[in-house]
This record gives C-alpha cells, structure tokens and sequence, in this order.
C-alpha cells in the first residue's frame, strides 16, 4: 500500500507539472497496487495490470461497485500509453 500512495503523490506531482499522460500512468499504477494490496492482506497474490481485471477477481470476496469497476477501465486506458 506504501507504493500504492508513493505513486498517487507521483501522479498530483504529473497533474501539477502538466505531465498528463505520465499522471494518468501514475494513477493507475497507484490504483494495480492499490488492489494487489488488499489481495496481499488476504494472504493471496495476484498477477496482471488491469485494474479491472483484479477489481473482478476481488469482487468474489468482497462488494465492489459497479462505478468503480467503469472508472477503473478508464484508468487501464493510461497503462498502454508509454
């Protein structure tokens, strides 16, 4: 989770500087390690880079909004561009 937070404060960083598509890369590495984190703390590891993707694998285990699952397509967009 500490990584995840590095690379939020990484993408406000990129938002403030006019870096757009580095801060939208860095909010989606924020968010993969967001949830890679929570599969962490289930004892479990989980593998790939869509934040949808593991949305959908952790939705098995606990609630996850549909809103959420929409906003975290939008962010998977951001991992392709470099």
């Amino acid at each position: 989770m500490d990584q995840a937070q590095g690379d939020l404060e990484h993408a406000k960083s990129d938002l403030g500087g006019g870096f757009y598509e580095w801060a939208c890369f860095s909010a989606q590495q924020a968010a993969e390690k967001a949830v890679k984190a929570l599969f962490q703390k289930w004892g479990e590891e989980a593998w790939g880079h869509s934040v949808a993707d593991l949305l959908e694998a952790a939705s098995g285990r606990v609630p996850v909004p549909e809103e959420l699952k929409e906003r975290a397509l939008e962010l998977d967009k951001a991992y392709c561009f470099v």
